[in-house]
């Protein structure tokens, strides 16, 4: 402001209106701090998506290592050494696939 403004305040002191300005920035600054702030929850990876997730890696995993093993044993008792295991396997392969489609199709929210 200049010294010759008649707005500014006559005894020197800070004129109101830019102390009301000032807090009015100060309670818009600490609401942006407080949306933008990152969450420190430690529950970040809880949500829908990351359950979909999981559930997509234990069945591309358990579902060929369980049939491969339901093969062996199959071989060791029938004594047709590879064939259960590969059989088992491949149709473990196409289970686990039909099921991340079937997971996929879910909405993750």
């Amino acid at each position: 402001m200049a010294a010759n403004d008649p707005e500014q305040a006559s005894n020197g002191a800070q004129d109101p209106r830019l102390a009301s300005l000032d807090e009015q920035l100060q309670k818009v600054r600490r609401a942006e701090q407080e949306r933008t702030a990152p969450s420190a929850s430690p529950a970040a990876l809880t949500g829908k998506g990351a359950g979909q997730g999981q559930r997509v890696l234990s069945t591309l995993l358990g579902a060929p290592l369980g049939a491969a093993l339901i093969g062996w044993v199959f071989d060791r008792f029938a004594g047709t050494t590879p064939a259960g295991l590969l059989i088992m396997l491949f149709l473990g392969f196409g289970a686990a696939i039909s099921q991340v489609i079937r997971i996929s199709k879910e909405r993750a929210e």
